[in-house]
């Protein structure tokens, strides 16, 4: 039996066949570059074998592209110290609790393997040889021109002709417990990294995403980019959990869009408590079906001369719909944190709530938080509070008090206030989500 991959190749080998098979049909009478030259008939010919050439040569290009995108056969065949540090950020290569498993490292795709029948897993340039229609959902939600970072995404697309990145469906009607996981993974000094991802959750299906980033122990500098285009259907729930684990001097820029349509659900939870040089990230949902609901839960943590401008916005464009934002910021060291929200209730009926609260832990580092509200409607319910500030005297000292020292005490506090109670997982996401806050929150 041939694999999802192998019945592709043997496809475009097919086309290939099928071409050279014409070329001959065609040419078989020429004898020389006149018979091309010197009539009509002959320029035709010409022109249109010129093509069909150029056709067999992209369908070489995309057969080596699949057949470079398969690097490994196992997730137990990465190297124990890249299996660690992966496993940081969510990504475990011996779990038994994943419907599938996606690892990029730099452009390629070195692994990609779905267990669960209701799932569609693959990179996108695969997924797009083989569904002719998921080029409608390509640069849909975002577009290629919003700003240098997507077009720098498109213009690697359309000038190699290949795309990396993950394609994840979810089948109608289906609901699967244990999620996908998905690794974008920086191996090599000064790469910059580009992934265009598309997740589709079809009518009143359920899916649920890990993708976790990090970079190797000798990475000091590099660039990721993230494009992701996420598409809910009636009655679909989406939970995305991103957690992030940079070196210090990476810069970051994901690039994130939903479309929900009615009676659906969008649960996004970020988590940051690792160096990074810069990370600019501010998911946008258009809830454009009535009943659309959205929850966006955020952890970062600012550490050494970190700049981090983070945040989330909700379009609430249909009737009945709703959307909540709740932030837990902490700047140390000379960080900058810069913590956003926006809520925008078009028509009547709807509601939203934004939280930002922040910790600053030293007099060098800053919190700049900018909750938006905006109603362009009556009759509507948005909210929100926002609070930075330091930690108490009281608490330090209550603690101190019985016995912990000042710094642990300090720990202590840290923790618990970024220790989110994430909410709307089924109990075993649950559960992984928060070993996941928990191991990111080691050492702080």
């Amino acid at each position: 039996m041939y694999s999802e991959r192998d019945e592709i190749i043997l496809a475009l080998f097919k086309q290939i066949e099928e071409s050279i098979l014409l070329l001959f049909q065609w040419n078989q009478e020429v004898k020389d570059a006149n018979d091309y030259l010197l009539s009509p008939e002959g320029m035709k010919n010409l022109a249109a074998s010129c093509m069909l050439i150029e056709a067999i040569g992209e369908g070489v290009k995309k057969i080596e592209a699949i057949r470079v995108l398969q690097g490994i056969d196992d997730l137990k065949d990465i190297d124990k110290k890249t299996q660690k540090t992966i496993l940081k950020v969510g990504v475990d290569a011996n779990s038994e609790e994943r419907a599938g498993s996606f690892v990029q490292m730099d452009q390629s795709n070195i692994f990609s393997h779905s267990i669960s029948d209701s799932i569609e897993l693959m990179n996108l340039g695969v997924a797009l040889d083989k569904h002719s229609w998921l080029k409608d959902y390509l640069w849909k939600a975002v577009k290629p021109d919003v700003d240098k970072y997507t077009a720098q995404c498109a213009l690697q697309e359309s000038e190699n002709d290949a795309y990396s990145g993950y394609f994840v469906r979810s089948l109608p009607g289906t609901k699967e417990i244990f999620p996908v996981q998905a690794c974008m993974f920086i191996a090599d000094q000064d790469v910059m990294q580009t992934a265009h991802n598309i997740v589709i959750a079809e009518e009143n299906s359920e899916l649920h995403l890990i993708t976790g980033c990090a970079t190797g122990d000798d990475i000091s500098s590099a660039l990721h980019v993230g494009v992701s285009e996420i598409y809910i259907k009636p009655g679909a729930k989406v939970t995305f959990t991103m957690v992030h684990n940079w070196a210090e001097q990476v810069e970051v820029r994901p690039r994130t869009a939903i479309y929900q349509e009615k009676n659906s659900t969008y649960i996004n939870n970020y988590i940051l408590t690792s160096p990074v040089k810069s990370i600019q990230s501010y998911p946008t949902t258009y809830c454009n079906g009535e009943n659309a609901r959205a929850l966006f839960q955020s952890i970062q943590s600012g550490i050494n001369d970190s700049i981090i401008d983070m945040g989330s916005r909700a379009i609430l464009n249909a009737p009945n719909t709703s959307a909540e934002i709740i932030s837990r910021s902490v700047a140390n060291d000379q960080s900058r944190i810069y913590s956003r929200g926006h809520l925008s209730g078009t028509v009547p009926g709807v509601k939203g709530h934004l939280e930002c609260h922040g910790l600053v832990l030293s007099d060098d580092s800053m919190i700049y938080a900018v909750p938006e509200l905006e109603a362009s409607s009556a009759n509507l319910e948005m909210s929100h509070e926002a609070a930075v500030g330091k930690i108490s005297e009281d608490e330090i000292n209550y603690l101190t008090s019985r016995g912990i020292a000042e710094e642990d005490a300090e720990s202590m506090i840290v923790r618990g206030f970024l220790n989110m109670d994430i909410t709307g997982l089924p109990d075993e996401l649950a559960e992984q989500t928060q070993r996941m806050i928990d191991m990111s929150l080691d050492g702080m």
